[in-house]
C-alpha cells in the first residue's frame, strides 16, 4: 500500500487491483490493467480509422498479432540490456521465478513493434507508411493512458521541485529518495503530452498531405517530450554516463524533423502529393482486396 500526496491532494492507492486464488495467490496489478486499457483504446481507434487510411483490417490484425508479442519482449530485453539487471535463468526473462516480471521500456516496445511491423507489412502486402501512420497515433494514445500505470507503482518520478506545493511523494518515494521533498510527476508531464500529441495526430489524420506524415510527426512529438524529460527523471537506463533514451529521443526529433521539412519542401515546390515510399503496395492491396 502507497501513500502520499500530489498537488496537496493526499492518495492511497494499493498497486495490486485484485488476486486470482490460484495456487498461493496470482496477484493482478493495476499496472497491467492500465496498460491493457491503453491498448485496447489504440487498437480500437486504429480500427474505427483505418478506412481513412485505406488501411484493411482484416490485414492490420494479422500484422498486431505477430507484432504485439515481439514488442513485448524488445521492451523486456532493452530494459535488460541497459539497466543491468542480472539473470540468473530464462524464467527470470519472463518473471516465471523470484519476485516476478518487472521492468520495461518503451523504446524497446516502439523499436521491436516497428521492426516487426513492417516485416509482417511486407508479407501481408499492407501500405508501410499507412500502417505505421495508424499505430502512431494508436502508440501515442496508449502511453498517455498507460503512464498511470506508473502512479500506481508509484514511479518515473523525478527530481526535486524545491516548491512545498508542486510535486508529489509517497512512502515509497521517500523510502527511495532519502527525504519527503516533492519531485517531479514525470509520469504525469507525458501522460499530459501524449494525450495533447494524440490530438494533434488525429487532426493530421484527417488533413494528411502525404503517407508517412502522421509517423513523422509522432517522432517529432514524443522526442521532444521525451529528450527533455528524460534529463529530470532519476530512473533513467544508463548508457556508460548517458541517458540512452534522451539521446535517442532527440535524435529521433531531429531526423524526423529534418525529414518532415525536405519533404514538404518538395512538395511545395512541385505542387504534388509525395508518399514516403512507393503506391504500389497500396495497388496491390487494393488488386487483392477486390479479387477476394
Amino acid at each position: 500500500m502507497y501513500s502520499g500526496t500530489i498537488f496537496g491532494l493526499d492518495f492511497n492507492i494499493n498497486p495490486v487491483a485484485f488476486t486470482i486464488p490460484i495456487g498461493s495467490g496470482w496477484s493482478v496489478y493495476w499496472y497491467g490493467i492500465i496498460i491493457a486499457c491503453g491498448f485496447l483504446a489504440a487498437i480500437i481507434y486504429g480500427f474505427a480509422n483505418a478506412k481513412k487510411l485505406n488501411l484493411n483490417v482484416d490485414h492490420m490484425i494479422d500484422v498486431i498479432l505477430v507484432t504485439t508479442p515481439v514488442a513485448i519482449l524488445c521492451a523486456r530485453a532493452y530494459y535488460i540490456i541497459f539497466d543491468g539487471e542480472k539473470l540468473n535463468s530464462i524464467s527470470d526473462f519472463f518473471g516465471f521465478s523470484g519476485s516476478g516480471f518487472s521492468g520495461l521500456a518503451i523504446y524497446g516496445g516502439v523499436i521491436g513493434a516497428f521492426a516487426c511491423g513492417f516485416v509482417m507489412c511486407k508479407i501481408k502486402k499492407v501500405n508501410v507508411p499507412d500502417m505505421f501512420d495508424i499505430a502512431a497515433a494508436g502508440f501515442i494514445l496508449a502511453q498517455g493512458i498507460g503512464r498511470w500505470g506508473n502512479f500506481f507503482n508509484q514511479e518515473a518520478y523525478g527530481t526535486f521541485t524545491g516548491s512545498e506545493w508542486w510535486g508529489m511523494t509517497s512512502n515509497r518515494i521517500a523510502a527511495e529518495m532519502g527525504s519527503t521533498k516533492l519531485v517531479h510527476p514525470c509520469f504525469l508531464y507525458e501522460s499530459v503530452w501524449c494525450i495533447l500529441g494524440f490530438v494533434v495526430l488525429h487532426y493530421i489524420i484527417k488533413n494528411r498531405k502525404f503517407s508517412g506524415q502522421v509517423v513523422l510527426s509522432y517522432g517529432v512529438i514524443y522526442g521532444l517530450e521525451r529528450g527533455f524529460l528524460e534529463l529530470i527523471r532519476t530512473d533513467s537506463l544508463m548508457l556508460g554516463n548517458i541517458k540512452i533514451s534522451s539521446l535517442l529521443s532527440f535524435v529521433l526529433c531531429i531526423a524526423c524533423t529534418v525529414v518532415l521539412t525536405i519533404i514538404f519542401a518538395k512538395n511545395k515546390k512541385e505542387n504534388t502529393y509525395t508518399p514516403m515510399f512507393s503506391e504500389e503496395i497500396v495497388k496491390e492491396e487494393e488488386n487483392n482486396d477486390q479479387n477476394n
